[in-house]
């Protein structure tokens, strides 16, 4: 079983969003036969064994075992992963374009930045899978608390000019044989407040709140008042380009 796959088909999706294919799959987390699960989620096991067909015939679950038991065949079914991230790409028609409109200061360009992270790196999960080969990645997670405002623009403003550097050093656009990679940072404030609560003053970095600099933008700049390093400094490849491979 895999830790986490993302779901690209829409029909999948569909699949995997029905409250009883939902609950089924959680507690596949665990192989179990439709008379098993049955008896775990209360269910009549002929409607378990309906929606296990159906999420089998999606690529949800899969066959593990089948035991023989007098003239039944009891088939034992596992979940394909202990997590699923439905892609975007399974709403293609609407799905975000984080080249639209770039703004390093919204909240809403940082929500597309990672709807396209997760289509393509699902897109490299799934192709790796068929070829049998991993995908190269790296990634970083860590908590940051500012005393202040000042201080995570000046945050910003050095991680901005870092980064420039760092890019500037490795970037080979003449390189035979690269292979473009996509760097993507974001920032945001842990939330507090339940998550249909975005009207809570306890909520930080709530974008109801004024007296956040950081939603404060600059007369004439429709991007606010963002780091000194200017993101033109950034190759194209790297800023604007999707890796085609």
């Amino acid at each position: 079983m895999l830790d986490v796959t993302v779901i690209e088909e829409p029909a999948a999706a569909e699949a995997s969003l029905d409250p009883i294919r939902s609950r089924i799959l959680a507690a596949l987390s665990e192989p179990g036969s439709a008379a098993m699960l049955a008896a775990r989620l209360g269910l009549p096991r002929q409607k378990v064994n309906y929606h296990l067909k159906e999420l089998e015939r999606h690529g949800l679950v899969e066959l593990v075992e089948e035991r023989r038991k007098g003239n039944v065949t009891e088939r034992v079914y596992s979940a394909t992963a202990a997590s699923y991230v439905i892609s975007p790409v399974t709403l293609a028609a609407v799905s975000p374009d984080p080249d639209r409109a770039p703004d390093r200061l919204s909240a809403r360009w940082l929500l597309a930045l990672g709807s396209r992270l997760i289509q393509e790196v699902g897109t490299l999960l799934t192709g790796s899978a068929r070829a049998g080969k991993p995908v190269t990645t790296f990634a970083m997670d860590a908590k940051i608390r500012f005393a202040s405002a000042a201080d995570r623009a000046a945050f910003a403003d050095e991680l901005t000019r870092a980064v420039t550097t760092l890019v500037s050093r490795y970037h080979d656009e003449s390189a035979a044989g690269g292979r473009e990679h996509r760097l993507v940072l974001g920032l945001h404030p842990i939330p507090t407040a339940r998550p249909d609560d975005p009207g809570n003053p306890g909520n930080p970095g709530n974008p109801s709140d004024p007296s956040d600099p950081s939603h404060q933008h600059a007369p004439g700049n429709p991007h606010g008042p963002g780091p000194a390093a200017d993101p033109a400094a950034l190759p194209d490849s790297v800023t604007e380009q999707e890796d085609p491979r």
